[in-house]
C-alpha cells in the first residue's frame, strides 16, 4: 500500500465511484492518470475496489474496512479474475 492508495480509497469512499482521470485531477492526488489507473488495478487485485465498467472504480466493503482500520493490508491476498470478469479469492 502507498499513500496514493490510501488517498484514492478515501476519495472513492467520500465521493463515490470514479474513473482515473477525474481522480488524478483532485487536489489531493499528485500522480498522473496512468499512475492512478495502475494503482486502482492493483487495489482491485486485492479486493479493495471493484470495476464498474468503462474504467470506473468503486470502493468495496473491504476497502471501507481498511480505511476504518478494521483490516490489515498485510492480510490481503491477490484475487484472480474468473472468466466472467468477477474476482474471487484464490484457493
Amino acid at each position: 500500500m502507498t499513500i496514493w492508495d490510501d488517498r484514492l480509497l478515501e476519495l472513492l469512499s467520500e465521493e463515490g465511484p470514479a474513473a482515473p482521470t477525474p481522480l488524478a485531477n483532485d487536489d489531493h492526488i499528485h500522480i498522473n492518470p496512468s499512475s492512478v489507473s495502475r494503482r486502482l488495478r492493483r487495489l482491485k487485485e486485492y479486493g479493495l475496489v471493484h470495476g464498474l465498467g468503462n474504467g470506473v472504480y468503486g470502493i468495496t466493503s473491504e476497502g471501507e474496512q481498511y480505511l476504518n482500520g478494521e483490516l490489515d493490508a498485510s492480510s490481503l491476498e491477490e484475487q484472480e479474475e474468473t472468466d466472467n470478469g468477477d474476482a474471487s479469492a484464490e484457493a
